[in-house]
């Protein structure tokens, strides 16, 4: 049953639940998560969905059902790829890793095992990455005769690392990822959606409209330089200067008590 403050919407492949205004999504496709090209438009609805104001969510877990958070694309989908087919296929495989990374609210990767190729794109189109102590990372794409995952390996492991995973299809530990600084807290599987949910929560008690801003931002000048980035930042700060969640925030801080924000 779903309580006050609560929301749950079912996919086929994917469990999406809102509460608290921390949405969970859940990937459901035993037994090692691999996914096929529904799965890819389900992933596309439900993140480029998140954030509106319908929803009330400040801020999203990615996270996995099973042993396994994502062990690829769905190989026996490869066997039937040919040139012609991939385009259309590629494209909506492309769309749901942006609607991650261009999801209006910050999204937290909660990782618990294997993250493969897709499973890798996955934690990497996310804001940050919680994993379990027995998370491993791999581009094992050129394995099974295909290509992809570089530019997403290159957000999360300098380029000669990454190169060395893209050519070998080895897979690094998640202790030697974190080495990089990619990996936001490592923990037991036992406790990695509570940990990851205590993150949310962080991220969640700022100024929503902040947050959204915040997150556009980042991802708009993510690949600018130094000059063109910072002036992009800068008219974010002008906007938000124009709401009263920014005075409030400041309030709160000079006068030593928590905000009170009444969302957006």
């Amino acid at each position: 049953m779903v309580g006050k403050g609560e929301m749950k919407l079912n996919y086929q492949y994917l469990d999406v639940s809102i509460e608290d205004n921390i949405a969970k999504v859940t990937l459901k496709r035993p037994p090692v998560n691999a996914v096929n090209q529904d799965m890819y438009r389900e992933l596309k609805e439900a993140f480029e969905n998140l954030g509106k104001n319908d929803y009330q969510a400040n801020v999203a877990v990615l996270t996995s059902e099973g042993k396994v958070f994502c062990a690829g694309n769905d190989l026996n989908e490869f066997i039937t790829m040919t040139p012609e087919n991939g385009i259309e296929r590629m494209r909506e495989v492309r769309e749901a890793f942006w609607a991650i990374y261009d999801c209006e609210i910050p999204v937290i990767a909660a990782v618990n095992g294997a993250a493969l190729g897709t499973g890798f794109a996955l934690a990497a189109s996310c804001d940050l990455i919680i994993a379990s102590e027995n998370a491993k990372f791999a581009l094992p794409e050129i394995n099974v005769g295909v290509l992809g995952g570089a530019k997403f390996g290159a957000r999360i492991v300098p380029e000669m690392v990454m190169r060395r995973m893209y050519f070998t299809g080895e897979a690094l530990s998640v202790q030697e990822i974190s080495k990089y600084g990619a990996i936001t807290e490592i923990t037991s599987p036992e406790n990695l959606l509570a940990v990851s949910l205590d993150w949310a929560r962080k991220i969640g008690s700022k100024s929503p409209r902040a947050i959204k801003m915040a997150r556009k931002s980042l991802n708009g000048c993510e690949y600018m330089d130094l000059k063109e980035g910072y002036k992009f930042e800068q008219q974010f700060t002008c906007e938000l200067s124009g709401y009263e969640e920014a005075k409030e925030a400041v309030r709160a801080v000079i006068e030593k008590r928590k905000p009170a924000f009444k969302g957006v």
